[in-house]
């Protein structure tokens, strides 16, 4: 896309992504795609953080899905609040989320 293109005009907040062209002629998808991946996770990225979910650059509301979201969430309880792996990995099943074992560790107090 060109900077000022026409389809920007119906847009309250546009947002132009010049790539330049393409590495291989005729395949757009390459840069555009790669390029409209960064701007979608820049967007809800910075979404995350203003709603507070996220505190010391960690995410602490997010669902404990699988294995390797509750193993995450495990190290960052034990490395905010000093536990042992199995206390942390306790109160984290216990509380469903970093954050709200985080609130109960800190007797109630919101951690953002």
């Amino acid at each position: 896309m060109q900077s000022g293109a026409p389809v920007t005009t119906g847009s309250d907040f546009p947002v132009e992504v010049v790539t330049g062209p393409e590495f291989v002629s005729g395949s757009t998808r390459l840069k555009a795609g790669t390029a409209q991946k960064m701007v979608l996770n820049m967007i809800t990225t910075a979404t995350m953080i203003r709603l507070g979910r996220v505190k010391d650059n960690h995410m602490v509301d997010m669902h404990l899905a699988n294995q390797k979201l509750i193993e995450r969430g495990t190290r960052m309880l034990m490395n905010e609040l000093a536990l042992p792996e199995e206390e942390a990995r306790r109160r984290l099943l216990s509380a469903g989320s970093v954050r709200q074992a985080m609130i109960n560790a800190l007797g109630g107090t919101d951690v953002s």
